[in-house]
């Protein structure tokens, strides 16, 4: 039986039992890590911590069961929960818990879709600059926002700024015992980062600052005080279908939209122990089903989380299963202390929120965005400003758009346009193009960059000028171009126009079949275009020696035949055309 045979692959996905091992072992870390992260995304998303709990248990159960990404753990993370958060603002808060759960459902089910139609291949047009620019927002909201529960003090505001800024400007609503509760939880999450105890840093400063507080009977707000704690087993749940609306819709695409790209980041922070690439739709299709199973237990989004997956590397984890046993260690974890989850004090959730934002401020990746030009930082700062003064899901579109106008600023700008000669040695060699053609020129151009939408404008600018010039010819070296879209078409239709009244030609070489098709007879004369289309061979610049040859060849019997005078404008078709394909 050959290696890739049907049983083969089934025994390779089969684990050893030593790497299984590892994998139950490894994944207990994450799930301890869990506790503390899940309940701070659903005190940051809004809503009762239990949504960030039921989450923290299935979407690395069923998110690590389909993932191609075999080190990815697809848990709640900060940037999904700051979404969520501001997507169900507007709804009432006794109609939270059910939004949420619907949120998390659409945003699920957006995922799979996404998945299926193979849209991961549109992940790289999102600019890294307004990726950066958005992240750093979320970090900078989330470090705003929590300073009011850090300090147990009431805020108003309409965005985390100026909730912060209403707590730094009214000292006299801070609670002192609050304040020391959170303090020292940043204090021990400060200590242990660089020892031994980094993994479980987390819920080392979650326990012994609310045990503090039990033991010296202080009055500091606590868990229970946002949301009843259920204990036991956590059951699938059906949410009201009244607390639906269309506002949760558009947040379900936002939140869809930021896990979807920070789990590429993940894949590529975090590649595959075996060397074998990382599917991205697969990859979209797993963080689908996590969501999907988040909802179906009444849990919150969940996405590819940097720093879970770090933990599961950093743990030992050998395969996929690290991540799944992440998540049956979750669920244990919550049946046998659900009830001890209310007692947990709120500062020390900010505290740990406040300490993760600033852990994921990258200031080294900042600088070298803002060195990257002025449309770099026109992205960075254009979203990270409307992350912080506009709902998420505001900053999520700008972020779409700003990267769409970068993407065709780029192929704008990106594009060069250089001529191709024969040397004394008979070797096609690179020069600047002409700006403007003389009488009898033949030009070969080749070009480098996009010729869509923006670039064949900008095609269309670098072309040298036929002016008045006679008898010119261009030919212009297409080779590996798949697809020309109808803006190219309508530049390169008006060249040829401009060629032909001084009797010119154009040339266009080293096409597919499909673009040779694409340029017919019919089409062309549809316009009122003339010009002539050499197919690539299979030997690299023979199409364009034969366009070259053709068009010298013309030249020479439209000279004969004018008396070694150039022909006159217009009317230069004769029967010297040469039917696409011939050469």
């Amino acid at each position: 039986m050959t290696e890739g045979s049907a049983p083969a692959r089934r025994r390779r996905r089969l684990p050893r039992w030593r790497d299984l091992r590892t994998d139950i072992v490894a994944g207990l870390p994450g799930a301890i890590s869990s506790v503390p992260d899940g309940m701070a995304s659903g005190v940051l998303a809004g809503v009762n911590p239990v949504h960030g709990l039921y989450a923290s248990f299935a979407g690395p159960l069923v998110g690590g069961l389909t993932a191609s990404t075999r080190m990815m753990v697809i848990t709640t993370t900060s940037a999904a929960a700051l979404a969520a958060g501001s997507a169900l603002a507007t709804v009432a808060p006794e109609q939270r818990s059910d939004a949420i759960i619907w949120l998390t459902l659409i945003a699920g089910a957006l995922m799979v879709v996404a998945g299926l139609v193979r849209l991961g291949r549109y992940t790289r047009f999102v600019s890294h600059s307004v990726m950066t620019g958005f992240l750093t927002g979320v970090s900078v909201n989330i470090i705003f926002g929590q300073l009011p529960d850090l300090a147990g003090a009431d805020a108003s505001g309409a965005v985390a700024l100026l909730k912060a800024w209403d707590v730094i400007s009214h000292p006299e609503r801070i609670d002192p015992a609050s304040l020391l509760i959170g303090l020292s939880a940043l204090a021990l999450l400060i200590v242990l980062a660089k020892g031994r105890l980094a993994m479980v840093s987390s819920l080392i400063a979650l326990v012994i600052p609310t045990a503090a507080v039990a033991i010296l009977g202080l009055t500091v707000a606590d868990v229970s005080d946002v949301g009843t704690i259920p204990t036991g087993l956590p059951l699938p749940q059906i949410p009201d279908p009244g607390a639906l609306s269309l506002g949760l819709v558009g947040g379900a695409f936002a939140v869809a939209a930021i896990v979807l790209v920070q789990g590429a980041g993940v894949a590529e922070s975090a590649p595959n122990p075996s060397g074998r690439r990382s599917d991205a739709n697969r990859d979209f299709g797993a963080q689908g089903w996590g969501n999907v199973a988040s909802a179906a237990f009444g849990g919150m989004p969940v996405g590819g989380s940097v720093g879970q997956t770090a933990i599961n590397v950093a743990a030992g984890a050998r395969t996929h299963w690290a991540s799944v046993f992440s998540g049956v260690w979750m669920l244990l974890i919550l049946v046998v202390f659900a009830g001890l989850v209310g007692r947990v004090a709120m500062p020390t959730l900010a505290a740990i929120l406040i300490y993760a934002a600033i852990g994921s401020l990258n200031p080294a990746r900042i600088r070298t965005i803002w060195s990257a030009g002025a449309s770099s930082q026109i992205a960075l700062t254009a979203t990270f400003v409307a992350t912080l003064a506009l709902p998420v899901v505001v900053a999520v579109g700008i972020g779409v758009a700003l990267s769409l106008l970068v993407q065709l600023n780029q192929e704008a700008v990106d594009l060069k346009v250089v001529r191709l000669e024969r040397d004394e040695q008979g070797h096609l060699i690179e020069g600047p193009a002409p700006v403007a053609l003389a009488a009898g020129d033949v030009v070969v151009l080749d070009v480098y960059g996009s010729l869509f939408y923006a670039g064949a404008r900008t095609l269309q600018a670098r072309l040298p000028d036929p002016g008045l010039a006679t008898d010119a010819a261009v030919v212009l070296r297409l080779r590996g171009r798949t697809t020309l879209g109808v803006t190219f078409f309508t530049v390169v239709s008006d060249y040829a126009r401009r060629l032909e009244m001084n009797g010119g030609r154009l040339y266009l070489s080293g096409l597919g079949e499909d673009m040779v098709r694409y340029w017919d007879e019919e089409r062309l004369s549809g316009v009122g275009a003339a010009l002539e289309v050499f197919p690539a061979t299979e030997v690299l610049g023979e199409s364009t020696t034969h366009a070259m040859e053709a068009a010298t060849s013309r030249r020479v019997r439209h000279r004969s035949a004018t008396g070694g005078r150039p022909a006159a404008g217009g009317g230069t078709e004769g029967n010297d055309r040469r039917e696409p394909g011939s050469g």
